[in-house]
């Protein structure tokens, strides 16, 4: 009964989006009926994605991780993590402050950017520049290389990858370069304006998220919170102009939408083993879509739902992640609300079963 219900909803052209921390783990523990929410899309070859405000890493080793927590094949094809969009930027700048943990310079590297500064390697050209860093010179040592000439060459843009770990020392460095003259490192312009010197992106802005604690944390929303504002007093009040990427933007949707349609082909022709993936002009939506239906599955009402329904897909908010009951969702309407993520699944399947 149930594979007959997966053919037809197959057929019916449908698609998956899920979330990953809140709806299929948490933490790095799976969460009950995930494993068998995505074994049954995957046999029958319902085309899914994963699409989290999560990074730090390379889609390959999230898919890797994922697979074996959950028992169910994912291919780094089927994952965007919030900065995979960045992918689309490398032919725009040569050098960038890649903002994150250490892990963020193989990734900016890997996605291929030529010119990558981390900010412990400015941390490294000069300790007072953030003189109350948390980091132990051996930390420094550690995650940092000397960059020949990080004071002559200009930064192009500053790219947050994910949530840093040393706040302070960090929003200082992006502070500096926001606020320099054209780009170079110990230097600052003498006009004020809400145009930072050269652009910054933050690869998601989620205010809160969900881990293994029993509380929601603060996430790179926070982050981007303080930046803003720091910025803003030393600007005379004036907002920063920023690029913000993850959900619930339209230009992670249509990064997430171009994936999903390229999922679907390599499933059709049965190629998913295939590591080649045509990825879309940033910003540039689908001409056409072939799915009826894209449901968005995720547990936070801000981000994941608000930004389905603005798109025009479904979605279905799960209680296992940020979402609470009895919180107000004013103007956000999921099209279910559901107790998992297998709850989920087998729901939208039912209803095109009918």
């Amino acid at each position: 009964m149930i594979f007959k219900r997966l053919f037809q909803s197959s057929s019916r052209n449908i698609a998956f989006a899920f979330d990953i921390d809140g709806v299929l783990l948490r933490g790095r523990a799976p969460i009950p009926g995930a494993s068998e929410a995505l074994q049954l899309l995957h046999n029958s070859k319902v085309p899914f994605i994963l699409l989290t405000n999560g990074g730090g890493q390379l889609e390959e080793q999230r898919a890797n991780f994922i697979s074996k927590a959950l028992d169910v094949p994912i291919s780094p094809l089927q994952v965007i993590l919030s900065h995979s969009p960045y992918k689309g930027l490398v032919n725009k700048y040569e050098r960038i402050l890649a903002v994150g943990t250490p892990s963020v310079r193989k990734v900016a590297e890997s996605y291929g950017f030529k010119d990558v500064v981390h900010q412990t390697d400015i941390l490294r050209y000069r300790r007072d520049i953030a003189p109350f860093s948390g980091l132990s010179t051996e930390q420094l040592l550690e995650y940092s290389k000397v960059i020949p000439d990080i004071d002559s060459k200009r930064f192009d843009a500053v790219l947050v990858f994910n949530d840093p770990h040393d706040w302070g020392a960090d929003i200082q460095i992006i502070s500096d370069a926001i606020n320099s003259s054209n780009g170079m490192l110990d230097t600052v312009r003498d006009e004020q304006s809400s145009k930072p010197s050269i652009p910054i992106y933050f690869s998601n802005r989620d205010l809160l998220w969900a881990n293994s604690y029993e509380l929601n944390r603060f996430g790179q929303g926070a982050f981007r919170h303080l930046v803003r504002k720091l910025y803003s007093e030393l600007n005379g009040g004036l907002a920063l102009e920023d690029n913000t990427l993850g959900k619930p933007t339209k230009l992670t949707y249509d990064f997430a939408h171009h994936v999903l349609i390229d999922w679907r082909q390599k499933l059709l022709a049965g190629d998913t083993a295939s590591q080649e993936q045509t990825l879309p002009v940033l910003g540039q939506p689908p001409e056409q879509s072939p799915f009826h239906d894209v449901y968005m599955v995720g547990d936070n009402p801000a981000s994941d739902i608000i930004g389905a329904q603005q798109y025009g897909w479904k979605s279905c908010l799960v209680r296992t992640g940020v979402y609470r009951d009895g919180v107000p969702l004013n103007h956000v309407k999921p099209t279910m609300i559901v107790n998992d993520v297998y709850e989920a699944v087998t729901a939208v399947l039912d209803a095109g079963s009918k």
